[in-house]
């Protein structure tokens, strides 16, 4: 039982060890979180290494030639040669890749636009003047995405035959189309409902129309969101292989499946792949850094209320 006083349970337990304790205690929590963020640091750093060490390799292995390329284990003080990249540009093999570059840029860019021009009014009547049931439209379009491209290969193909459509420009973009057009609806839902009312109210009030309040009120304030949806569009247009492959050939051919064409059963390809990666995943990167403000500014819209 203890015998000390009030008073002098209070001076021990105020006293110097207690201050010193307290003080050591407060010491650790204001470390820890420096340590905290340390540790979070270099495992990002170490993330970014690892998703980027195949990228890295890529590029190295493009610069090699096909029998360097080839050895194992991989020699990474190797000779450096541009035979790859003259290859891919037809210096050697006579083959250019402009026609497949072009398609790819037509076929991404012309369906990436009217995508935007679909997918912004839907969103509009689906977020700033709700239809009824919108949660039913709205699963409706993310259901399109659930069956797989290969399920409805067979049907558009013999589709695209009938009325003539195989290898034509055209017939492709209509399909990139109608691929990337519920994910842009469901991405520009989001980035609407951010678009204040008032402002749509004052539109309104001046007796502007659709037309007028979508190009001057809507677009300007969610512009991010335009720029991050479009962007993403156009790289899943780009980077598409499999209708590429089947419903094209020779004259609507884009740059996907003219890079297949140097893999072969015989001969060394590797570093000529490589090559062709490098330079077809270019137009991405480049449109990514012109875009990259607008692009974290849309993904983020929405996420802080």
């Amino acid at each position: 039982m203890s015998t000390l006083t009030p008073a002098a349970h209070r001076k021990a337990t105020t006293g110097p060890t207690a201050q010193a304790t307290g003080t050591l205690r407060r010491g650790k929590s204001r470390m820890d979180p420096t340590r905290n963020n340390t540790a979070a640091g270099l495992g990002a750093w170490l993330l970014a290494l690892l998703f980027a060490a195949p990228v890295m390799w890529m590029i190295l292995t493009s610069f090699h030639s096909e029998t360097d390329a080839a050895t194992n284990p991989p020699s990474i003080a190797a000779n450096l040669t541009l035979d790859a990249y003259r290859e891919f540009f037809g210096e050697t093999s006579g083959v250019s890749p402009w026609p497949s570059l072009i398609n790819s840029a037509t076929a991404s860019i012309l369906s990436t636009v009217l995508v935007l021009v679909l997918a912004i009014p839907a969103a509009y009547a689906l977020s700033i003047r709700p239809v009824k049931k919108w949660t039913d439209v709205m699963f409706f379009f993310l259901s399109t995405k659930m069956m797989p491209v290969v399920a409805a290969i067979l049907p558009l193909y013999l589709f695209a035959r009938t009325v003539g459509a195989l290898d034509n420009i055209w017939f492709l973009i209509l399909m990139y189309t109608s691929m990337n057009l519920p994910i842009a609806v469901w991405m520009m839902r989001s980035f609407l409902a951010e678009v204040p009312v008032e402002m749509l109210e004052a539109a309104q009030i001046d007796g502007a129309g659709l037309l007028l309040t979508l190009r001057k009120v809507v677009a300007p304030v969610a512009m991010p969101g335009i720029a991050a949806t479009a962007l993403i569009c156009f790289i899943f247009s780009w980077n598409e292989l499999l209708l590429a492959r089947v419903l094209t050939g020779v004259v609507a051919g884009t740059a996907p499946v003219f890079l297949t064409g140097f893999v072969s059963g015989q001969g060394l390809f590797l570093a000529k792949v490589c090559a062709a990666a490098v330079v077809i995943s270019l137009p991405v990167l480049f449109a990514g850094f012109a875009a990259q403000d607008k692009l974290v500014q849309g993904l983020s819209l929405g996420a802080v209320k």
